[in-house]
């Protein structure tokens, strides 16, 4: 390697150095021969190896805690998901290939489904991965692939990290973390947050560069030789908040939380969400294969909505489209689908569908009494934004807003919220716009840095816009999880930020330490700055 200085993006603050612990790289493709000589007793081993995998990581999810202890509970019944495992299994006995590679071609269906769904479903599919290494290795009688036992502390640097490894690292061992794939709003950067690991992800040429010690940045996203001193960076103890979005001078930003599953709901409220900026109903659609029926979605958005009683809770109407396929919506080929008929651009052909989900959510949030709101996604004019406000309240829905992930609507902002009664932006999507950088490519994640100075700015034409009718403008994107950063959006005038359990309590009691001024400060430096690295810097100077 020529250079003995990369540059990544950092997801994680800290400074750290020491010496380089590489992870094992995944499993290849399993081998399809020999055909086994018996398929049903081929078969039978799959269950049993799943068994031995669910136990293994039930036992490690015993000794973590919080974050941790979750992830690894979730990727523990993944590993045993029926419907995969009987996949596998009829995978050998109708085709004759080996357990291990039955698991690998099942899996395989499951992964394309949930790419194919795009945003956060499609970073779902590294878990499902990670699983189906899990189970692969446990059927060839080979180590699991994923950290090592570390003997002392070390950085640890990857292709990639899979859930359940991040959420079992210790802090104590792991100095940082640095990955040459990944981006800015992938698992391993929330949970790296979490743990208080400073962490660098899309770092493009560190598995090339022959380095026994390296120093991390997690701020600058800058990683380079060491001398191989051990510094470790300062990890603040367990953070404490009161539960209550506040600034110290009394300035409310309400501090929500992102859902997409009952599962997610309960995590929302134990880590003291005010409430729910981002309810993605798409859980309900993508395994059905047909429409479900307006009695079936009530019931799957009611489990959801329980835990909220009383609490406000934005859900996000159906984001599906040619790029997220849904067989009974039938969408037509299109040759660049993240810029054809998806989003709210489908219930224009199809209102029917709208309908009967908004009659859903509407008997729903009246089941659980929590106070619902609905916002649409892919909303580029004020046209279509009256649209919807219009078919909501028909629905019986008081309070009707939608996403701002297209660059029109940032810079249509004010007319837009002239109709609707709030907005939310989705930083992730319009990160991906702005930079015409998809947000799952590696090459391009530094694109979709949300601390980008031009996406910070048409964060800024919202704010103001917002501050000037009296709109509520919330953040559901990732950038809301960075606590630094969300006091720049604070100061940009968002009234409200969403986010990944994980990140409550440390967004929560950063708000708590600054004030509208300081933020204001923040925000002015950010938006002028020249890159992300020195917008982080002058966002730090008022703090």
């Amino acid at each position: 390697m020529s250079s003995a200085r990369l540059s990544g993006v950092g997801v994680s603050s800290g400074r750290a150095s020491g010496p380089v612990v590489r992870v094992a790289e995944p499993l290849g493709e399993p081998p399809a021969t020999p055909a086994p000589a018996d398929p049903a007793a081929e078969a039978a081993r799959i269950r049993p190896a799943a068994e031995r995998v669910v136990a293994n990581l039930e036992e490690r999810a015993a000794t973590a805690t919080g974050d941790a202890k979750a992830v690894l509970e979730t990727t523990a019944a993944m590993a045993a998901d029926p419907a995969l495992l009987a996949q596998a299994e009829k995978v050998v006995t109708g085709d004759g290939l080996p357990a291990a590679r039955a698991v690998h071609q099942a899996a395989a269906g499951f992964i394309s489904a949930l790419e194919a769904a795009g945003g956060y479903m499609a970073e779902r599919a590294h878990d499902v991965r990670d699983v189906r290494d899990r189970l692969v290795a446990e059927l060839l009688g080979v180590p699991a692939p994923g950290v090592p036992d570390l003997a002392s502390p070390s950085v640890l640097v990857a292709r990639d990290l899979a859930p359940a490894d991040t959420a079992g690292l210790d802090p104590s061992k792991v100095l940082a973390l640095v990955t040459e794939e990944g981006g800015p709003t992938s698992h391993t950067a929330i949970l790296a947050r979490s743990l208080g690991i400073p962490a660098v992800v899309a770092c493009r040429g560190v598995l090339d560069l022959t380095a026994d010690s390296l120093l991390v940045d997690g701020d600058t996203g800058v990683v380079e030789l060491s001398d191989g001193t051990v510094r470790a960076a300062h990890v603040q103890g367990r953070v404490e908040w009161n539960g209550v979005g506040v600034l110290r001078d009394g300035h409310r930003v309400k501090v929500l939380g992102n859902v997409g599953s009952p599962a997610d709901a309960v995590a929302a409220v134990a880590a003291g969400a005010e409430g729910v900026g981002l309810f993605r109903t798409e859980f309900c659609f993508l395994s059905a294969g047909t429409e479900p029926s307006v009695e079936e979605q009530r019931e799957a958005y009611a489990a959801v909505l329980a835990p909220f009683e009383g609490k406000p809770v934005v859900v996000r109407t159906l984001d599906a489209g040619a790029d997220k396929p849904l067989a009974f919506l039938s969408p037509d080929p299109e040759p660049n689908p993240a810029l054809g008929v998806r989003g709210l651009r489908v219930a224009f052909d199809r209102p029917d569908v709208l309908t009967r989900q908004l009659d859903a959510i509407a008997l729903a949030a009246a089941d659980t009494g929590a106070d619902v709101s609905v916002m649409a996604p892919m909303v580029a004019t004020a046209a279509e934004a009256a649209w919807f406000v219009e078919r909501a309240r028909a629905a019986g829905i008081r309070r009707a807003g939608v996403m701002v992930e297209v660059p029109a609507a940032a810079l249509a902002a004010r007319e837009i919220l002239a109709v609707v009664d709030f907005v939310s932006l989705g930083t992730n999507d319009l990160a991906q716009y702005v930079f015409a950088a998809d947000r799952q490519v590696g090459a391009v994640a530094a694109l979709n840095d949300p601390w980008q100075p031009a996406l910070l700015r048409l964060v800024e034409l919202v704010g103001d816009a917002g501050t000037e009718l009296g709109k509520p403008v919330g953040v559901c994107g990732e950038a809301a999880a960075d606590p630094l950063l969300a006091c720049v959006l604070t100061g940009l005038g968002v009234t409200s930020l969403s986010m990944n359990h994980t990140a409550l309590a440390g967004v929560g009691a950063k708000l708590a330490t600054t004030s509208f001024d300081l933020c204001q400060l923040a925000a002015r430096g950010a938006v002028a700055a020249a890159d992300p690295a020195s917008a982080k810097v002058a966002a730090r100077a008022p703090h």
